[in-house]
């Protein structure tokens, strides 16, 4: 009976791993379209010497939801704006409310501006360094750990 078990577990971590190599190839993959151009936003960030995550989001997409709690954790402690593209502003306001967020957000409501970094998933994110020079673009649900890394870096 125990090795029935130990053989379980065995095969469910290698099943995560797998799932895990699999999800972060795919991300790499979809993020190579995203653009590479330098940040351009006209906005006086509250950490001037930090970096900068930008994040494409939409109300009416389940995952941003799931990672929404992780874009409130990072905003107490980096520059981060967030895009909400094809999002009523109404909704934008009761999805922040209901949700308890406040990061700042910008309307999109038309996509123009995900347009233009060639924005095909949702949620999407690019981090800057404070140079607003792209380090890192991410497409898909990334954990807290996962982008403070990444900001962490971005700071060398």
């Amino acid at each position: 009976m125990k090795a029935k078990i130990k053989h379980y577990i065995k095969e469910f971590i290698l099943f995560v791993i797998f799932i895990t190599i699999v999800t972060n190839v795919i991300s790499l993959y979809k993020s190579q379209s995203l653009t590479k151009e330098p940040l351009q936003l006209n906005y006086k960030f509250p950490h001037a010497d930090k970096p900068i995550l930008v994040h494409f989001w939409a109300t009416w997409c389940p995952v941003c939801k799931v990672e929404a709690p992780n874009i409130q954790t990072l905003s107490k402690y980096y520059n981060v704006v967030t895009i909400a593209v094809k999002s009523d502003k109404n909704n934008i306001k009761n999805y922040m409310k209901k949700n308890n967020l406040n990061f700042k957000v910008i309307n999109d409501s038309d996509g123009f501006i995900a347009e233009q970094f060639h924005i095909n998933v949702y949620p999407s994110t690019f981090i800057y360094n404070k140079d607003k020079k792209l380090i890192f673009s991410e497409v898909g649900y990334t954990s807290t750990f996962g982008m403070w890394v990444r900001l962490l870096y971005s700071e060398f």
